[in-house]
């Protein structure tokens, strides 16, 4: 699975990198956090966790022509995907990825396969190794978190898919809240409040060495799959055919501090690779072998 990564770059720096044409990240978009988002939603975030707001890059025709061609898209989206037809988003949290398995059969995720795909930048992602010798202080398998990045440095691209679900209610103090003739407040569709837009990953089985630290893992696209993943109009077979796993080899992953499985631990040294001798029952996902002798 993926449940957090890094999105370190800046908005400017991700639509130089992804070719965007409309920067749309200084919009003000509705957020399901009870608290303000910290940091700031748009801001190098290291510890980007289910339900904060991220940057994503989506292409959809002009909000005024929809009939005009797509047009590439940086905009900040909720992680976790709430589909149109939802009651209300409290599945939000339990909807961050999308098994490639069955991301076309799912209601929940079949339409936006077919037109709302996405692309999720990221500098890597976390994912937590269950040790197979050592125990935590409850008794249970020690947990080490890893984080893996692309060898060569570059962005990590995500293949994502997204979603509009309108909240057909507001507060009475809405200024864009009106009566009709329910028992109820009915919200403005021209309202960006109104409209919460989410995101999730795909995710498929994780490559070689890298199963040694769990066995699922986002699908990354290459850049010269970015732009058909991007087109609604790809067709069906071609986008399934996009989610074909890639040659081994792309990725690095090393341990890194407990810190980061609080999400509101955040900053660059969350990136910093842990010592070996902080280590206690580690597989070490390139060789196989146990690192630490459980203490």
């Amino acid at each position: 699975m993926c449940g957090r990564y890094a999105a370190t770059a800046n908005p400017d720096e991700l639509v130089l990198e992804f070719e965007v044409d409309d920067d749309r990240t200084g919009e003000p978009t509705r957020s399901i956090l009870v608290s303000p988002q910290e940091p700031p939603p748009g801001r190098p975030d290291h510890n980007v966790a289910p339900t904060k707001q991220a940057p994503v890059v989506l292409e959809r025709p002009p909000r005024d022509d929809r009939d005009a061609p797509a047009v590439r898209q940086l905009r900040l989206l909720t992680w976790g995907l709430v589909p149109s037809w939802a009651k209300d988003t409290r599945g939000a949290a339990r909807m961050i990825n999308a098994r490639v398995e069955s991301v076309a059969e799912k209601p929940s995720f079949a339409k936006a396969l077919a037109t709302r795909r996405a692309l999720v930048p990221a500098r890597g992602w976390y994912e937590w190794q269950v040790s197979p010798t050592a125990l935590d202080a409850k008794g249970k398998p020690r947990k080490q978190p890893f984080f893996t990045s692309r060898v060569d440095g570059a962005s990590v691209a995500m293949a994502g898919l997204y979603e509009f679900w309108r909240d057909d209610t507001l507060p009475a103090d809405h200024p864009d809240a009106w009566w009709d003739d329910l028992p109820r407040l009915r919200s403005d569709p021209d309202d960006p409040m109104a409209w919460l837009t989410t995101f999730t990953v795909i995710t498929g089985p994780a490559e070689p060495g890298l199963d040694r630290i769990h066995d699922r893992a986002p699908i990354v696209l290459e850049p010269r799959h970015w732009d058909a993943w991007l087109d609604p109009a790809t067709g069906a077979a071609e986008v399934l055919g996009l989610l074909e796993p890639y040659p081994p080899g792309r990725f690095t992953a090393w341990p890194v501090s407990p810190a980061v499985s609080s999400n509101r631990a955040n900053g660059p040294q969350l990136l910093d690779p842990l010592p070996e001798d902080q280590l206690v029952g580690v597989v070490d996902p390139v060789t196989g072998e146990v690192i630490g002798a459980p203490r």
